[in-house]
């Protein structure tokens, strides 16, 4: 799990439901992700959907 967003460097702790990632496993945070990226991953231009949460 990538700790930060790929373009803004925002923390993406391993609890965070604001993260998103591809099938590539690219990492971006909400605003990111639903912003400037409209939900497709700028690498691979695979959807983004969100991470799974790791809760222990």
């Amino acid at each position: 799990m990538r700790p930060t967003c790929e373009r803004c460097d925002s923390a993406l702790p391993p609890t965070t439901t604001d993260a998103f990632i591809c099938s590539f496993e690219c990492t971006w945070c909400r605003g990111c992700a639903e912003g400037d990226l409209a939900m497709a991953c700028p690498t691979c231009s695979g959807e983004l959907l969100q991470r799974p949460r790791r809760l222990g």
